[in-house]
């Protein structure tokens, strides 16, 4: 079999789960909501798995997706995954974890997400992190913590806003910088520390 992104095991993997809890499989809509993404996002994700062999062929009946693969074939010999929730754009002033921010989910299988910590997740926009190998539009897997160690890429809060750049703190000062020659670094005496980049996860 052809091997998967990461995005297209994910929807794999919702698929199951979701089939295990209510003995159906989920629709495209509720697998576009799940994920916080569009109807086409989705579809696309399910032709290419049913190109690849890991789904099969649509009836054109809603809730017609059936999975023809176990999880030894998607390099799992037990899915254990947690469910992160993505926070969209923050407005100035409005904390990131208000139900406001929220967009949807991004399941993510242990051990890239570790049993007991809490995480969130943004999507990039920017290229302030290009070399660091970030992109525009890609999802942000944070740990929640607020401390960070020298060199680590944190979200941090300035003066409402919210960044992600790497972490390095100076004696009177702490410095957040980027990973692009055409940005300034940002220094400030009173950032908030959110969490560290564990995961970034890209769509093709």
């Amino acid at each position: 079999m052809k091997e998967l992104t990461e995005k297209q095991k994910n929807v794999l993997l919702f698929i199951r789960k979701y089939t295990e809890e209510n003995t159906c499989p989920p629709t495209v809509r509720e697998t576009a909501e799940y994920f916080g993404v569009s109807l086409k996002a989705i579809q696309d994700h399910i032709v290419a798995l049913r190109k690849k062999g890991y789904l099969s062929e649509s009836n054109n009946k809603s809730r017609s997706l059936k999975i023809l693969v176990d999880d030894e074939d998607l390099g799992y010999s037990s899915v254990n995954f947690q469910n992160i929730p993505i926070l969209g754009t923050v407005a100035a002033g409005r904390p990131i974890f208000c139900d406001e921010n929220f967009t949807g989910y991004f399941p993510m299988p242990e051990p890239l997400v570790r049993s007991g910590r809490k995480y969130f997740a943004l999507r990039v926009r920017g290229t302030s992190m290009i070399n660091a190998g970030i992109l525009d539009g890609d999802i942000a897997i944070i740990q929640q913590s607020e401390t960070a160690r020298n060199g680590e890429i944190v979200v941090a809060i300035i003066e409402d806003s919210v960044t992600l750049k790497r972490f390095y703190k100076e004696e009177k000062r702490i410095r957040l910088q980027p990973e692009n020659n055409e940005f300034n670094p940002i220094y400030t005496t009173d950032a908030k520390i959110l969490g560290t980049l564990t995961n970034i996860i890209r769509s093709y």
